[in-house]
């Protein structure tokens, strides 16, 4: 039921205050907005307990008057809506989407040339969303923001789990400080990038983890975001207050709109238990219903892949050393000595097709196809590929009949080198090309310094561009997952063929270096909020200088730590990204990837400490089957685990892949015991996890005849 208050102010409130509250639908949140002097602010409690102190709201335009102060009347809407609605894949099978609903009229005084604007707040169980609106208006037609003015005042010095805030990249490792040493810290967080571009010594990205003294977990993100400058947050460390700071366009301006439109949602997620920040669907319930009319073509996918050889330095994404320069339509191939390091080959894709087939897989990667390649980084090449001309020594037609044969599909690669411009004139060809031919998937990339110079990765046009190659892959019933790109805010739901992003350091990085052993403990409460994750785990040969001497890279993970990570990791398009021949020679390890499911009925949240340790059990859909990971950080620990969510009265096969009691990320990493064991609904697992280790363990549903021989837990 919706009622309507409206309250008419006086026009002489210079110290008039009018505030408003709403709570959660279980009365645990509650939002208080209020009209100080003309100013709309909001605060946020949780169990009665301050949690964002009061917060300014408010916009900065260019050559208008701002959307900050001068608001001299107030209406106001409630509402309250509780529904259910189905995901084409996802954690779970159907998502509740409960809320109340505030939604505030703000008029500006003549001084502001009498517009309006509207603020909208919808209150979870889990946190609140908010958002501004600006109705269509005689004095707001086109308008351009300079700066989004929204504030989260912090109630103390709280400990953050955060990155860098950067224009161009997310691909950093999470500092873990108190919010008033970010700025001592920031130095040394800000690592080297191929595209990078910083702008303060307190500005963090979202979505940022944050946590109090006396244990309540913050989460502060942003929702939709469609048309409109990516949000970072600059604190404010002598008062402990974030405020929005938006990517610039090439010009310095923020956002360029025009009247009637949105803002993206700008949320809070809070609890006093870590797993229900994990559990919390409200980015997701913040963003439109599914578009797309037939989602047949949409399915959840496992492949392996020509990648992890080239990211290694093992072979080449390039085929030859002839050229200094390449000029597509002009440089003649077919007269280029290969380089003998070439991965994409014919023979080397067919074996990938042999082992996916072999072992079960949906799909094959190969990057490194297309001609370009030689000179395609760092040289501002506005068309630097085509995306449909393949070097002499891969075979298109022939792997494309090849895989249809042995029932693989292929998975298209489109490097766009951060050439937009090139990539949207090929767009159209591309795709088309890709259906040609049988690939049903593409993993975009955008390596390198926009161009046109100037613009950053997250910016409005940006973003645009991102949503403008989604849609039209819908078009052409094609699956994305792109790298590079924005970072995720729920948009999947709308358009669910958005299988998979990157936008984060992902397994690359471990050949690069290394990351932090307890960087996948960090990444589900912060990059994985806004949706899931190409994370390409699977790696079983950490030493990476036994693929290519001259890298002396060590991946800081377990084996044990890796199979969990296609749980804890949560994406519908899994990689298995080490090597063929390094998967068979730990082939029972191996069974657990070929085993473990993409699409999910039911998650539980079993354990959870962000940068510490992390236990989720899923269900697979449609199945009796459930599969749980542990991933753990910096030192060992043992897990308590019940398994009270099976099914009352039968019994199952848990497989169970652990660390070895002398594993270590460093130095025993590909030490692991596997044992297989009867549980029920009463059983109970008391299981060590090595320093950056974990355990996975598949639970199948037993029957007699399955079940001999084999002890209880």
């Amino acid at each position: 039921m919706k009622k309507l208050l409206t309250l008419l102010l006086l026009l002489c409130i210079n110290f008039w205050t009018y505030g408003q509250k709403i709570t959660s639908p279980n009365g645990q949140l509650e939002l208080n907005f209020s009209l100080n002097d003309g100013k709309p602010e909001y605060a946020l409690d949780f169990k009665g307990k301050a949690v964002i102190l009061p917060s300014k709201l408010g916009l900065k335009l260019k050559d208008k008057p701002d959307f900050i102060d001068g608001f001299v009347t107030y209406n106001s809407e409630d509402d309250q809506v509780d529904e259910t609605w189905e995901p084409i894949w996802g954690e779970e099978k159907s998502i509740r989407n409960h809320y109340k609903e505030l939604l505030v009229t703000l008029h500006q005084d003549a001084t502001h040339q009498h517009r309006t604007l509207n603020i909208r707040f919808r209150v979870f169980d889990d946190g609140i969303g908010f958002r501004y609106e600006f109705p269509s208006q005689e004095n707001l037609a086109h308008f351009i923001i300079s700066e989004e003015k929204t504030q989260f005042a912090m109630t103390g010095d709280h400990t953050a789990f955060w990155i860098p805030g950067d224009y161009d990249t997310q691909e950093y490792d999470y500092m873990e400080s108190k919010l008033s040493e970010i700025r001592g810290l920031m130095p040394q967080a800000i690592t080297a990038n191929v595209s990078q571009t910083s702008f303060s010594p307190t500005g963090v990205q979202t979505s940022l983890m944050l946590k109090t003294d006396d244990g309540i977990y913050i989460n502060l993100h942003e929702a939709a975001l469609i048309d409109y400058a990516t949000m970072h947050l600059n604190l404010d460390d002598e008062n402990m207050i974030f405020e929005s700071w938006l990517t610039p366009n090439a010009n310095g301006d923020k956002v360029y709109l025009q009247s009637p439109s949105v803002t993206p949602w700008r949320t809070i997620i809070v609890s006093d238990d870590a797993r229900d920040i994990l559990a919390s669907r409200i980015t997701l319930n913040l963003n439109e219903p599914n578009k797309i009319e037939d989602t047949s073509w949409i399915r959840p996918m496992k492949y392996i892949g020509v990648w992890w050889e080239m990211i290694t330095g093992k072979s080449k994404w390039s085929y030859t050393d002839d050229f200094p320069a390449v000029q597509l339509g002009v440089t003649d191939f077919s007269k280029a000595k290969p380089n003998g390091k070439h991965g994409a080959t014919t023979e080397n894709v067919k074996k990938h097709i042999d082992f996916a087939a072999e072992h079960g897989f949906d799909g094959v990667l190969v990057e490194g196809w297309n001609i370009g390649w030689e000179d395609w980084f760092g040289n501002a090449k506005d068309y630097v590929f085509d995306f449909v001309t393949p070097y002499p020594d891969f075979d298109l037609e022939g792997v494309r009949d090849y895989a249809k044969e042995k029932g693989v599909e292929m998975i298209m690669h489109h490097e766009t080198s951060s050439s937009v411009r090139n990539y949207e004139r090929h767009l159209d060809i591309a795709y088309q090309f890709m259906k040609d031919n049988g690939y049903n998937a593409v993993k975009s990339g955008y390596v390198g310094t926009i161009l046109p110079f100037g613009d950053n990765h997250y910016s409005q046009w940006q973003v645009n561009h991102y949503q403008y190659a989604l849609e039209k892959a819908a078009e052409y019933q094609i699956m994305v997952n792109a790298h590079e790109a924005v970072r995720p805010t729920g948009i999947s739901r709308t358009y669910p063929n958005l299988i998979a992003n990157e936008s984060a350091r992902g397994t690359e990085y471990q050949a690069f270096g290394g990351s932090k052993p307890n960087h996948v403990t960090v990444l589900p409460f912060t990059r994985l909020i806004g949706g899931p994750m190409d994370y390409t785990p699977g790696i079983f040969e950490m030493d990476i200088s036994k693929l290519n001497p001259d890298n002396n890279s060590w991946v800081n993970s377990t084996i044990a730590n890796q199979l969990a990570l296609y749980v804890t990791m949560y994406s519908p398009l899994q990689m298995a990204a080490d090597l063929p021949e390094h998967y068979e020679k730990f082939m029972d390890a191996f069974q657990f990837i070929k085993d473990v499911a993409l699409d999910w009925e039911k998650s539980l949240y079993l354990e959870a400490e962000p940068g510490y340790y992390l236990t989720i059990a899923r269900k697979a859909k449609g199945t009796n089957n459930w599969f749980v990971g542990n991933v753990n950080g910096n030192k060992s620990r043992t897990s308590s685990i019940n398994f009270d969510f099976l099914d009352e009265g039968k019994s199952y096969i848990a497989t169970i892949y652990a660390d070895a009691k002398d594993a270590h990320y460093r130095n025993n990493a590909q030490a692991y015991e596997i044992r297989k064991v009867i549980v029920n609904k009463k059983s109970k697992l008391s299981q060590l996890s090595a320093p950056g280790g974990g355990f996975a363990i598949s639970i199948i549903e037993g029957n007699k005849e399955s079940l001999k021989g084999l002890k209880k837990l």
